[in-house]
Formats: C-alpha cells, sequence, structure tokens
C-alpha cells in the first residue's frame, strides 16, 4: 500500500532531496519512500548548501595554493562532480528544445526529452561556463567564495516558484525521472524562503552589497524565464527548472560583477 506524502517523516524528505540532487552516496546509508520524492523541491535550496559551501570552499582555499583562475575551475568541476551535472544538463536540453523547436510545444518538449545534446544546447553551455569563470574571477576569492555560497541556494528558492506558478507540462509517466513535484504549501514556502534567503542575508550584512539588485534582479530573470516558458509550453519540466537555476544563480553573480566594477562593493 502506498503511503501519502502526508505521512512521510521530514527527515525523509530533506534525506530524499539530497539523494535527488547530488550523486553522493547518501542512498547507501538511508533510502527514505519513493513518495518522499515529489517533495524534494521543498528542500532544494538546502542542498544548495552542501553544494554551494563544497564549491565555495574549493574556490577559496585552493586560491591559497593555485592560480585564482584555475582555482575557479577545480571549484566549477567539484560542483559537477557533486551534482553530476544535473542542472547543466537541464540547461543544454532546454536551449536545445527552445532554441530548436521554434512555437511548436511538441517539438520542443520532444527535443528536451531526447538524451542527445544538438548545437544550440553545446554552444549554450559553452558560453555560460564562459561567463562563470570570468564573472567569478572578477571578484575577490574571499567575496566569491561568500557569494556562491549565497548565491547557489538562493537561486534555488526563487526557481523552485516556477512549481506554483505552472503545471508540470508532461504526463507523470513521461518525466524523465517518473516523478512530478508536488505544489508545497504555506509552511514548505517558508521554509523555503528560511533556506534560500539566510545565506544571502549574511553575504550582505558582511560585504554591504546594494542588497536591492542582488535580492530583485535574478528574480526578474526568473520572471522572464518563466514568461518564455508559458508562452512555449505552458507548463514546467525538470528541465527547465535545472536551467533557470542556473541561469538565475548566474545573475547573481554578474549583478555583483557589474557593482564590483563600478566600485560599489
Amino acid at each position: 500500500m502506498e503511503m501519502n506524502i502526508d505521512q512521510t517523516r521530514w527527515y525523509d524528505r530533506i534525506w530524499a532531496a539530497f539523494i535527488f540532487f547530488t550523486r553522493l552516496p547518501f542512498w547507501r546509508l538511508h533510502e527514505p519512500p519513493k513518495e518522499c520524492y515529489k517533495t524534494v523541491v521543498e528542500h532544494w535550496p538546502l542542498t544548495g548548501w552542501l553544494t554551494g559551501g563544497v564549491m565555495a570552499a574549493t574556490l577559496y582555499f585552493g586560491s591559497m595554493v593555485l592560480p585564482y583562475t584555475i582555482a575557479v575551475i577545480v571549484a566549477i568541476i567539484i560542483r559537477l562532480l557533486v551534482t553530476g551535472a544535473l542542472h547543466e544538463d537541464g540547461l543544454a536540453d532546454f536551449i536545445d528544445g527552445f532554441g530548436g523547436g521554434g512555437n511548436d510545444r511538441e517539438r520542443i518538449l520532444a527535443i528536451m526529452k531526447d538524451s542527445h545534446i544538438g548545437t544550440y544546447g553545446v554552444l549554450g553551455l559553452i558560453f555560460y561556463e564562459l561567463l562563470l569563470v570570468m564573472a567569478l574571477m572578477s571578484i575577490p576569492a574571499r567575496d566569491a567564495a561568500m557569494l556562491i555560497f549565497a548565491a547557489d541556494p538562493y537561486a534555488k528558492m526563487v526557481t523552485s516558484q516556477l512549481i506554483l506558478m505552472m503545471p508540470y507540462a508532461r504526463r507523470e509517466e513521461e518525466a524523465k525521472v517518473k516523478t512530478v513535484y508536488r505544489k508545497f504549501s504555506v509552511s514548505a514556502g517558508i521554509s523555503l524562503a528560511i533556506q534560500g534567503l539566510l545565506p544571502m542575508i549574511a553575504f550582505i550584512v558582511i560585504t554591504g552589497i546594494a542588497w536591492e539588485t542582488v535580492i530583485f534582479f535574478p528574480a526578474i530573470i526568473m520572471y522572464f524565464l518563466y514568461l518564455l516558458i508559458w508562452r512555449k509550453i505552458k507548463g514546467y519540466t525538470g528541465d527547465c527548472c535545472g536551467a533557470v537555476c542556473l541561469l538565475v544563480e548566474l545573475g547573481v553573480y554578474l549583478i555583483v560583477c557589474i557593482q564590483n566594477h563600478i566600485g560599489l562593493l
């Protein structure tokens, strides 16, 4: 007999999120009920504390023994290993689908589901990684490390709102991971906000950066991506969530770069 989601234990749901969003062997220690995987988005920013923390520590301590450029690249590689490039795969599929599918909803969804990567996806990943490397290189190591730890959970929190704003674009049985996230409750939304905002607030307080830009600019990016997704396919997919998360996070780095360049940080 299947268990109701609300009957699952809170720590099982958190455990499921870490299993789902990372490639670390948490599943060897404990396997939560499968129903918990419908709630993983509710703890997505919390996994960002891990992935962002690992990346930030690698960059900061790596910069002490390596040229800064290499430390930045190694930090990105480490996060890719921890996440299994889950979101980067989504970004490539998203760009392939929306770049090559025109305005044909079914064609866009079919391209995104195809496991092969196309020209749009390759170019999109190249330009994304170049912007990411250059943005982080333009920020001093200490500030960059703090920013990574803040931006990763914050981007996940902002992106999670897509689950409330749109229905799932496919049928559940057509989902790549055979799981459709449930729409979260008010209490889950408050938990999401705490998970995503705490590191960002700490970064703002420590650096004194203009909080309006790092809070609202990424949210504006998410909103315009939401409008694009809604116009094209009238719903979200896992690939859409991964792509929006990375682009929102990149937006945080770019806006800090701008403020750093003009002397506000």
